[in-house]
């Protein structure tokens, strides 16, 4: 057989031929085996796992880990064993992480191989066999049975009413009615090939025999496979940052305490102190609890997220959230319920919604007609409970309509028994089913039929109503049914006859002639009910929503206008074909524009992705189906459904959204931009600490000043101030008006909005400070001017802790109490401080000695000034916001 995937332009019995089969008997077993080893097993591939070893390995990779490990070495050379050991188990606990998040493609691609159906029953030398999944081959013959998991990719032969549910591989949310014939010649989207079935889909009603023309990895669902593999990961905007801060830093910690040991040793100071001088200065000076804070953040905000329903399957991911620009949502299933719903039934121009008392007897009539003019069936556990009823999703969905409307199924077919029908096939597009019905006029039966408005209308001479047939204007009717559909929704025509004895079914022109309509019914698979103001939550966050679907365009419009995603009821929708004829410069330039997308493949949808990425946009992939999957993966953070999604969605997401609520992501959104602005918070608070070290340090030989503090010093500084401290803003909430910032642009750095004129400012102050206190203690000959230092540099670390809680509000609008741990944290490092001065046992070993309460008193004041200037750094920045926010309120809004 020609390699291709035309299957559904050629004839089947030509395919059958081509194949060398014959479609009434099948292979031989003898030459399915052979087949089988020459295809190969109907298997997705598998890549060969990597080792263990091999992935620990690389988790050691990274620059920011290199300059861990080897301050990790200095500080074991100078002595401090207890800041190695920390360091090291920092560095152990961010490999761990990377190591278990390294399985992840791995799991997809095992998840993608569990939707291949497990066994099938195939046609082997004339009888049928049921066999593993995994044996079929090109040309074996497949049956095919409602409820049945499609197990390769098939050219359907014969039909039977069979309807096939494709929602996870294209995200069409009404199953497909399948067909036999050939299609004609030109381009054919996956959910219009409807003699086709689809390796992992299922067939929902009807039967079907088919020809396997692909399997395994040439099957669509291997395509999508493929896709998977071929997806790289992105590093999140945080490990970036958090590399090029590394890098910058370990140079600019290098050359400047290389600065330190030459301006030391040229003052006269021993070689020996200023070499250990310096290499605890570096020690220091690189923030090496950094990755150990922005684990703690991240899996915290994860924990936090899953009393939201949000799971977070990769930590970082959770900052993402915050440079979100652009949320890509599929929409069967994501935005709406993945449940046809009847919307609206109109009779006579009288609209009735489900939920409503019924306007007259003519809707009742309609209603009935759709309940026994439909195959779907009740389970007997529940006769009268919403998802008790099993068949095709619109014919369910009729059901329950006239459920709501007081008519019970099962009763009106005690009542009105089926006694002869005419099923519903493609070509005619409408079903007829007859009922024994007593007070049917002329004789006890009446016919029902419902289908498409083009197929059913036509055959309309009249317009039933209780007393008797009026006029009918079918073209203004054809009109509305037009008109119903423009706004995506699946409108169906429904319609009657009466008969005095049972027709001839063969005899079709006759007996679906001369019908009298009841009405149109209309129905759509709506959208959630959170959905709409999650929208709007997401627009007024400054993150564009898109609708990438498999749907039908007008359908796709029609919801994402009651949602809020357009305005205009004549927005543009973008659909495959159209997208396969734009180039990539073309696709690059409309994409900012186009909001909606339609009957598009897994392929289009990575591209999307790709042309909003090219923009300099981070975007977020929802869904929940197989064809979901590698677009997932490959935008900057994939959001899957825990609860209605795939196995295969949620395994190459790295957010799952529990309750599959598009609203959930909205509050991740906003838990990401808190954590992310405690994480500056932190670099703000240990960099400035570390700045006002290096200031004390480098400045004193210059100004003629002994070294003021010792590496003891230094290190002690370093491990409990950047230690609880920093850990504890891990808890602060989040700031006014989170919500209503725009997404942060994705090459931000962390040190923007004035965050490094900070860092040296304050670290200045706090090196001014040092030294104004340590030439006063030597003036004044106060022989503990060391331990003055040190106490000043430590307890005006933690005043400074509590003055950047927040970049805009003043502490004691904050409140002490909003953080407790972070309270506890400075009340212990204070206590901790206290006991290195005051505990005999401790001055030795810290080289310290007790303060009188005047010189303790000097060293609160001390950092009582640089709290002090922080507040006074923050009302600044108030009073310089509010012209701007003035203006914004005055401004005049966009229509």
């Amino acid at each position: 057989m020609r390699v291709g995937s035309d299957w559904h332009l050629r004839e089947a019995q030509e395919l059958a031929s081509e194949q060398g089969v014959d479609p009434a008997s099948g292979l031989h077993a003898d030459e399915a085996l052979r087949r089988a080893s020459l295809h190969g097993r109907n298997l997705l591939a598998t890549q060969a796992p990597r080792s263990a070893w091999t992935l620990l390995a690389e988790q050691f990779g990274d620059f920011m880990i290199l300059v861990l490990i080897a301050a990790a070495v200095v500080s074991g050379l100078v002595g401090d064993l207890v800041d190695t050991l920390v360091i090291l188990v920092i560095v152990l606990l961010n490999a761990l992480i990377g190591f278990v998040q390294a399985w992840r493609a791995d799991r997809a691609m095992a998840a993608l191989r569990q939707l291949a159906a497990a066994q099938a029953t195939v046609l082997r030398g004339g009888e049928p066999h049921l066999v593993p999944a995994s044996s079929l081959v090109p040309g074996d013959i497949v049956l095919l049975e409602a409820g049945n998991q499609v197990p390769a990719d098939l050219r359907l032969i014969e039909i039977s009413q069979l309807k096939v549910d494709e929602s996870a591989l294209t995200g069409e949310s009404v199953s497909v009615e399948k067909r036999s014939a050939a299609l004609d010649r030109g381009a054919h989207a996956l959910g219009d090939r409807l003699n086709m079935a689809f390796k992992g889909t299922t067939a929902t009603h009807g039967r079907g025999r088919g020809l396997v023309v692909a399997t395994g990895m040439a099957t669509e669902l291997g395509k999508v496979a493929r896709l998977m593999a071929q997806a790289e990961d992105r590093s999140t905007p945080l490990q970036r940052r958090l590399a090029a801060f590394g890098q910058r830093l370990a140079w600019a910690v290098l050359a400047i305490c290389a600065v330190v040991f030459v301006v030391g040793v040229l003052r006269g100071e021993a070689p020996m102190l200023m070499m250990l001088t310096a290499i605890s200065l570096a020690v220091a000076a690189i923030p090496e609890a950094l990755p150990a804070v922005v684990t703690v953040l991240l899996a915290l905000g994860a924990r936090r997220m899953v009393t939201l329903n949000a799971l977070i399957r990769r930590l970082p991911s959770v900052e993402t959230l915050g440079s979100v620009t652009h949320i890509c949502s599929d929409k069967t299933g994501t935005l709406t319920q993945n449940r046809m719903h009847v919307e609206w039934l109109l009779v006579q121009g009288r609209r009735w919604t489900p939920g409503d008392p019924l306007p007259g007897p003519a809707h009742g009539e309609a209603l009935r007609a759709a309940a026994l003019c439909n195959d779907a069936r009740c389970q007997a556990a529940a006769a009268h409970g919403e998802g008790s009823w099993l068949g095709d999703p619109t014919e369910t969905a009729l059901v329950l309509a006239a459920h709501a409307g007081g008519l019970d199924k099962t009763q009106l077919e005690r009542d009105n028994p089926r006694v002869q029908e005419q099923p519903f096939d493609a070509e005619r597009k409408r079903m007829t089913t007859f009922h024994r019905a007593a007070t049917a006029a002329g004789g006890g039966f009446v016919a029902y039929t419902k289908g498409a408005p083009e197929s059913v209308l036509p055959r309309c001479v009249a317009q039933w109503t209780p007393q008797g047939p009026v006029a009918l204007d079918r073209a203004a009717a054809l009109e509305t049914a037009q008109a119903l559909a423009a706004q995506g929704l699946r409108v169906l025509a429904l319609a009657r006859r009466d008969h005095g004895r049972l027709p001839d079914t063969n005899a079709l022109e006759t007996v679906e002639d001369a019908l009298e309509l009841l009405g149109l019914v209309a129905l759509i698979d709506p959208p959630r009910p959170e959905a709409a103001a999650a929208v709007r939550d997401c627009m007024g966050a400054g993150i564009t929503p898109v609708m990438i679907t498999g749907d039908h365009p007008a359908t796709a419009r029609a919801i994402a206008l009651r949602l809020g995603i357009v305005s205009q009821a004549d927005a543009p929708v973008l659909t495959g074909a159209e997208l396969a004829g734009l180039d990539q410069a073309l696709l690059s330039a409309r994409v900012l524009q186009v909001r909606v997308y339609a009957r598009v493949d897994p392929a289009q949808k990575i591209r999307i992705v790709e042309a909003l990425q090219a923009h300099g946009r981070f975007v977020a992939m929802t869904g929940d189906g197989v064809n979901d999957a590698p677009a997932l993966k490959q935008a900057d953070i994939g959001v899957a459904m825990g609860r209605g999604g795939t196995d295969v969605a949620r395994e190459a997401a790295s957010l799952v959204l529990l309750d599959d609520n598009f609203a959930t992501i909205v509050a991740a959104v906003r838990e990401g931009r808190r954590i992310y602005d405690n994480i500056r918070k932190f670099v703000r608070y240990t960099m400035t600490s570390n700045s006002g070290e290096i200031w004390t340090i480098f400045l004193a030989p210059l100004l003629g000043l002994p070294i003021p503090l010792l590496p003891i010093h230094i290190l002690w500084v370093n491990l409990v101030t950047d230690g609880l401290p920093g850990l504890a803003l891990a808890a602060e909430p989040g700031e006014r008006g989170l919500m209503q910032r725009p997404p942060r642009p994705p090459g931000e750095s962390l040190f923007a909005h004035g965050l490094w004129q900070h860092v040296l400012g304050v670290g200045l102050l706090f090196g001014g400070l040092c030294l104004a206190v340590q030439a006063w203690a030597l003036a004044g000959g106060h022989a503990h001017w060391q331990t003055m230092v040190f106490t000043v540099l430590t307890l005006g670390q933690m005043a400074h802790v509590l003055a950047i809680r927040s970049e805009t509000e003043p502490l004691w609008r904050l409140g002490l109490g909003s953080n407790r741990p972070l309270l506890a944290a400075v009340l212990l490092t204070f206590a901790l401080q206290m006991a290195t001065i005051y505990v005999p046992l401790l001055n030795p070993i810290f080289k310290t000695q007790p303060l009188s309460a005047a010189e303790l008193a000097i060293c609160l004041g001390a950092a009582a000034l640089v709290w002090l200037a922080v507040e006074l750094e923050k009302a600044w920045r108030r009073q310089r916001a509010r012209p701007l926010e003035d203006f914004a309120a005055d401004a005049p809004l966009k229509p």
